[in-house]
C-alpha cells in the first residue's frame, strides 16, 4: 500500500475513536498518531535528501483531487507538528484522569479532535492550492475550537471558545480574500498564483493582507487577543499543542508567502520587524503582571513569536541588502526558533498543567514550597524557563545567538539599516531581561519559599505517564543547545529559499559559526560537573546540619509575609502604570482610622490595554451602531417589499452613472 493510501486510511479510521470503550481512547489516539507521524515523516527525510515530494490526494469528502507538496520547508514543520501531536496525546492520559466523571462522548469527542488537528495542520503545511488549503485550514480552527471548549459545561469557558472561533474566522476571512484577489489577477489558485503575482503587481498590500490573516493564527501584536484567553480555557496538554505547534501554522503561512517575494524587501522587511519587536517587548511585559500561570505562559507565546518574526525580518533586510549571511543568519535564527519554542514552551505548559492537576488553580498566589512535593516537574519547569530565556547551554540561546549575530553583521551596511538594527538588539535585549524577570517570578513564587494556601498540602509528583512526555521533550532541547551545528545544514538548507536572486553563497555558512560555540558549551558543562563531583566528595566528610530557613532575624514571618506575584513585580508596574493596565482594588486606610472598623482587602488584575483599544473599543462601537439599524426591522412585509424596491432603484442609478 503505498504511503499516500496509509494517510487516507488513518483518517477514515478516526471515526472508531466513538465506538471503543473510555480506556482505550487514548491508546488508539496514540496509535494513529504514531501512524501518522510515521508515513509523514518519511516524507519529510526524503524531501530533506533534496527532492520535492508529491502526493495524490483523493480523499472521498475532499472537494477535488489535491496534490500533497512536501519541500524542505512543508517537511520541517511534518518534524514540528508530528513531534508536538506525540507528546500531547502522551501527556493527556495521566492529565484526563481528573476528568473521568466527564461523559464517554465527552472523550470521544475530544480524541477525535486531536488527532484530527494533527492531520489538519499536516494538509496546512502539505497542500497549496487555494481552496483545500483553505478547507485544511478551517478543519485546523475547529478542530482546536472543540479541544479549547472540553469544559464546556463552564460558561466562562464556552464564550472563550466562542471568542477563539470568531477570531480565527476573522483570520480565514483575510487570507480567503488574498487567495481571491490572487487568482482574480493571475488565474491561477493558491500560493502559485503568488509567482505571477508579484512580478506584475506592487507586493506590499498583498503580502500584509496575508500578514494579518496568518498573524492572527500566530499572535503577533496587535492581532493577538485570542491567545491569552483560549490558552488559560483549554486543558494543558491542548495548550501545549496549541502554543507549542499550531500558532506555527502562521509562521508557515508567512514563510510560505516570503518565499515568493521578489521586490520591496526593505519596506517589507521594515513593517515585519517592526511589528516582531513590539510583539516581543508588550508580549514578555504582559507576561510579568499575570496572576494565572497559563495567562502568563500565552503571553509569552506572542513573545516568542515576535522573536520568530524578528529573525524573519532581520533575513527579508539581508536580501534587501544583497547580504547571503545576514539573509541565512535571520531566516536560520527564525526557523531554528520555531522548533525551539515548540519544545520548551509545551514543556513549560505541561509543568503548569502538572501543577494544576495537584492543586487545581493556576493563581501563582496561592501556590509555593512545591519543589519539595513535585521536584520533577520543578526541576523541569526550571530547565524549560532557561530555555525560554535564552540562556546557555539549552537551545534558546542558539537561536537567538543567530539572531544577534544577523543583527550585528548588519550595522555597518548603512545609515538607515544600522538605526532598525541598534534599534532590534535593543529591543530583543529588553526582552530576553525581562523574560529572567518573569520567569524567576514564576519559578520562585510558584516552586520556592513556603506554601501560600491549604491547595498545595495534598500535592505530589505526578505519575509517570505525565513525567514522560516532559523528559521525552527535554533531550531534544540539550541536543539542539550542545550539538546546533549538526542540525544547522538542514536549517541553512531551508533558509537558502529566500536567498537573494542570483546569489552565489558557499554551502554551511552558518554552521562554522556554532561550532567553536557548542564546544565552549561543552567544556563549560564538563567543569561544572567536574566541580560538582569534587564538591560532593569533599562533602563526603562534612556533618551537615539541616534547620528551617533562617528568617533574616523575623523568625515569626508566616507565609503571608512572602513575596506575590504582584509585589514581585511592583517595582516595574510603578515605572509603567499608564501601559502596565494593572488595575487595583483597595479601600485605603485614612491616617485618622487608628482602629479600622472594617476588613481591608487588597486586590490587583492586569488589563490588556492593547485588547481594548484595538480590539474591545472598535467592536463595541460597531455594535452600537448596528443596533441603531434594528428599527428597519419592523415585522411588516410591505416594508422589506419597499427595501427591495429602493436596493434595485439604487443599482440602476449606480449602473446608469456607470459607477458599477
Amino acid at each position: 500500500m503505498k504511503a499516500v493510501n496509509i494517510f487516507e486510511a488513518i483518517t477514515v479510521l478516526t471515526v472508531l475513536i466513538y465506538f471503543i470503550p473510555v480506556k482505550w481512547k487514548q491508546p488508539l489516539c496514540l496509535m494513529l498518531s504514531l501512524l501518522l507521524s510515521a508515513v509523514t515523516t518519511s516524507w519529510a527525510v526524503e524531501s530533506f535528501q533534496g527532492e520535492v515530494v508529491v502526493h495524490h490526494l483523493s480523499m472521498p469528502f475532499w472537494f477535488h483531487s489535491s496534490l500533497l507538496e512536501i519541500d524542505k520547508l512543508s517537511a520541517f514543520f511534518l518534524i514540528v507538528i508530528n513531534f508536538g501531536s506525540l507528546t500531547s496525546i502522551l501527556y493527556s492520559r495521566g492529565y484526563l484522569k481528573m476528568y473521568e466523571s466527564k461523559a464517554s462522548q465527552d472523550f470521544s469527542l475530544h480524541y477525535f479532535f486531536l488527532i484530527w488537528l494533527q492531520i489538519a495542520m499536516i494538509l496546512v503545511v502539505s497542500l497549496h492550492e487555494g481552496l483545500p488549503f483553505l478547507v485544511a485550514w478551517e478543519i485546523m480552527s475547529i478542530s482546536s475550537f472543540m479541544l479549547v471548549i472540553f469544559e464546556s459545561e463552564k460558561k466562562e469557558i464556552l464564550n472563550t471558545g466562542i471568542y477563539y472561533l470568531i477570531q480565527m474566522h476573522v483570520a480565514l476571512f483575510f487570507v480567503l480574500a488574498a487567495f481571491a484577489l490572487v487568482e482574480a489577477k493571475t488565474g491561477i489558485s493558491g500560493f502559485d498564483g503568488l509567482v505571477e503575482y508579484f512580478k506584475i503587481y506592487p507586493p506590499i498590500p498583498m503580502y500584509l493582507l496575508f500578514f494579518a490573516g496568518f498573524g492572527i493564527k500566530a499572535g503577533f501584536i496587535p492581532l493577538h487577543s485570542w491567545l491569552p484567553h483560549a490558552h488559560p480555557a483549554a486543558p494543558s496538554h491542548i495548550s501545549g499543542i496549541m502554543s507549542g505547534t499550531m500558532i506555527k501554522m502562521g509562521i508557515y503561512g508567512i514563510l510560505r508567502v516570503t518565499s515568493f517575494l521578489t521586490d520591496n524587501f526593505m519596506e517589507i522587511g521594515t513593517i515585519v520587524l517592526i511589528v516582531s519587536t513590539i510583539s516581543s517587548v508588550f508580549g514578555v511585559f504582559f507576561a510579568i503582571f499575570q496572576h494565572d500561570l497559563k495567562k502568563m505562559l500565552a503571553y509569552h507565546s506572542i513573545e516568542n513569536i515576535g522573536i520568530i518574526g524578528i529573525g524573519i525580518g532581520i533575513g527579508l533586510l539581508g536580501k534587501a541588502l544583497d547580504n547571503s549571511m545576514i539573509c541565512l543568519l535571520g531566516f536560520s535564527g527564525a526557523i531554528l526558533h520555531v522548533i525551539n519554542h515548540s519544545l520548551f514552551k509545551s514543556l513549560l505548559f505541561y509543568c503548569a498543567g502538572s501543577v494544576y492537576n495537584q492543586c487545581h488553580t493556576r493563581d501563582v498566589n496561592e501556590l509555593g514550597g512545591l519543589i519539595k512535593k513535585m521536584p520533577a516537574t520543578s526541576m523541569l519547569f526550571l530547565f524549560a524557563s532557561v530555555a525560554i530565556c535564552g540562556l546557555p547551554p539549552l537551545n534558546g540561546f542558539i537561536s537567538e545567538f543567530l539572531i544577534y549575530k544577523g543583527f550585528l553583521s548588519g550595522l555597518d551596511q548603512n545609515i538607515y539599516t544600522s538605526i532598525l538594527f541598534l534599534g532590534g538588539i535593543f529591543g530583543l535585549t529588553l526582552t530576553g531581561g525581562l523574560a529572567v524577570f518573569c520567569f524567576t517570578k514564576a519559578f520562585g513564587i510558584v516552586f520556592l519559599g513556603a506554601a501560600r494556601s491549604k491547595k498545595t498540602i495534598n500535592a505530589h509528583e505526578v505519575a509517570s505517564s505525565m513525567l514522560l512526555p516532559k523528559f521525552l521533550i527535554a533531550i531534544p532541547i540539550v541536543v539542539i543547545g550542545f550539538g546546533s551545528f549538526a542540525l544547522m545544514p538542514i536549517i541553512e538548507g531551508i533558509a537558502r529559499m529566500y536567498l537573494p536572486t542570483g546569489a552565489v553563497a558557499p554551502t554551511n555558512l552558518v554552521s562554522p559559526l556554532l561550532q567553536p560555540l557548542s564546544l565552549t558549551l561543552g567544556v563549560f558543562i564538563l567543569l561544572l560537573i567536574v566541580l560538582l563531583a569534587w564538591r560532593a566528595q569533599q562533602q563526603k566528610s562534612v556533618s551537615i546540619a539541616r534547620g528551617p530557613t533562617w528568617g533574616c532575624g523575623y523568625p515569626a514571618l508566616t507565609p503571608e509575609h512572602q513575596y506575590t506575584s504582584t509585589t514581585f513585580a511592583d517595582s516595574l508596574k510603578n515605572l509603567s502604570l499608564s501601559i502596565s493596565g494593572v488595575k487595583t482594588h483597595y479601600h485605603p486606610i485614612d491616617k485618622d482610622d487608628i482602629f479600622p472598623s472594617e476588613k481591608r482587602q487588597y486586590e490587583t488584575h492586569q488589563e490588556d490595554e492593547l485588547e481594548k483599544m484595538l480590539i474591545l473599543k472598535p467592536s463595541h462601537l460597531l455594535m452600537t451602531v448596528m443596533l441603531k439599524f434594528t428599527v428597519l426591522r419592523s415585522g411588516k412585509i410591505q416594508h422589506y417589499i419597499l427595501y427591495g424596491l429602493g436596493f434595485i432603484l439604487i443599482v440602476a442609478f449606480l449602473t446608469i452613472i456607470n459607477a458599477i
